[in-house]
């Protein structure tokens, strides 16, 4: 027998959505950039492309990086200083094989909202994110945000993702660079994602 026959399921359209109330915090900003240094993440503040682009060679340089991966839909004027000192940029269109990802050494995304009191990045792969498989593969992550993208907490992102949700984009939620801790509590980064973070918030 067909339980369907008899139960009644409310459609997504027919729940509510809540999200809770918006917290008070003075400078949303300030304190997005504590936490994330507090997981282990670089951060830097940019005001121009020219900016973010010195910023994205530099640290591309320093962590010995000879190869990004970069969405479709991602600034072209965020990548000139990395291809004028040699750095291969890969555009992920055509889709880039697995292989070709995980032979890459780092990958530049923009990104949907932030959370500043859980230090929390969300991406809802649109064109200037790219697949997610981008972002995980690479070991270098570099992100880059506006800072009136920045939300005071989990809800209030939510609220705002709420659209991307209901349209079925993946939600990839980033605190940190990957890191995880076995039985003994030592910590392994870069297991289920980049080891390197670096997080650029335009002024």
């Amino acid at each position: 027998m067909d339980n369907r026959d008899y139960i009644d399921m409310p459609s997504t359209e027919d729940i509510p959505w809540s999200y809770g109330q918006k917290a008070d915090v003075a400078d949303k900003q300030a304190l997005f950039i504590d936490r994330l240094i507090d997981y282990k993440a670089i951060v830097k503040q940019a005001s121009g492309p020219k900016a973010i682009a010195t910023i994205i060679m530099r640290f591309l340089q320093d962590v010995g990086a000879t190869s990004c991966v970069v969405p479709p839909g991602l600034d072209k004027d965020w990548l000139e200083a990395a291809r004028n000192t040699g750095i291969r940029v890969k555009t992920d269109d055509p889709p880039l094989s697995k292989e070709e990802l995980e032979k890459t050494h780092a990958v530049v995304t923009a990104a949907a909202y932030a959370m500043a009191e859980t230090g929390t990045i969300a991406l809802d792969h649109r064109a200037d994110q790219g697949r997610r498989i981008i972002s995980l593969l690479p070991d270098t992550h570099i992100c880059i945000i506006r800072a009136d993208q920045i939300t005071t907490n989990v809800p209030e992102a939510l609220a705002l993702l709420e659209p991307s949700i209901r349209q079925g984009q993946p939600i990839t939620w980033i605190s940190g660079p990957s890191a995880t801790s076995d039985i003994e509590l030592v910590r392994v980064e870069g297991v289920h994602g980049p080891r390197n973070l670096c997080v650029i918030i335009i002024a």
